[in-house]
């Protein structure tokens, strides 16, 4: 009941689980301000290849965001950008870009999705758009038996892996990356709040490409302030 000892206790309780997610926020946007992070090099030779072999014709939009995210790549400063567009409109080809970036350089890229379904579909599309490069990708969904997920843990660890596509899974603490470069996440509102923890513990000082068609209300006013791109 409002006024009872029992909604005092919630009320300070909440108050404190904020002000402690607060403070964690702080203290990771001032690591990325103070830090520099990885500076990636001009597109490779192969970066062009991948790009021109897109078998649809790029709209404006979809060009700009490209270029913006490779040129926060290409900055010392850790990249933390938002990507707002509507579901088909092209976001995903432009996260492939990003990606294959990163890998180029030797950095390895996690992609974070919401659903079982959403990442066998990625997979499907990244491994289509990289065929005939040199690039390992491996799906981690609870449709892969045991030992097939114990053979994407060690290869994530050992770097044999480059792009690692999975759910809530990819959180686990037996998961760990070699030398992580670039992180996906894919619709971040359908992600928990114990999951967003993880995740803040995993962007440090990588990179960070945000994809949404409905940005949640937190997310979208740090791109407006500029606390995000």
């Amino acid at each position: 009941k409002l006024g009872s000892t029992a909604w005092a206790k919630t009320k300070a309780k909440a108050k404190k689980a904020i002000m402690d997610m607060a403070d964690e926020l702080i203290k990771t946007y001032a690591t990325r301000a103070k830090h520099d992070g990885h500076t990636f090099g001009p597109d490779s030779v192969w970066q062009s290849e991948l790009e021109s072999s897109f078998p649809h014709v790029e709209t404006p939009d979809q060009d700009r965001a490209a270029a913006d995210v490779k040129r926060d790549m290409e900055s010392p400063r850790p990249m933390d950008r938002l990507i707002c567009g509507d579901v088909g409109y092209g976001k995903t080809e432009v996260a492939v870009r990003a990606a294959f970036k990163a890998v180029m350089e030797g950095k390895q890229v996690a992609i974070l999705v919401p659903t079982t379904i959403l990442a066998e579909q990625h997979g499907a599309t990244f491994t289509e758009r990289v065929a005939g490069f040199p690039v390992k990708i491996e799906v981690r969904s609870r449709c892969r038996s045991d030992a097939e997920r114990k053979r994407i843990v060690r290869g994530l660890k050992d770097g044999s892996v480059d792009i690692v596509i999975g759910t809530h899974r990819l959180l686990s603490k037996d998961v760990s990356f070699r030398d992580l470069g670039l992180v996906i996440i894919d619709e971040e509102h359908r992600f928990g709040v114990k999951h967003k923890e993880r995740i803040r513990g995993m962007r440090a000082l990588v990179d960070v490409l945000t994809l949404t068609a409905t940005p949640i209300p937190r997310t979208l006013h740090m791109s407006l302030l500029g606390a995000r791109d």
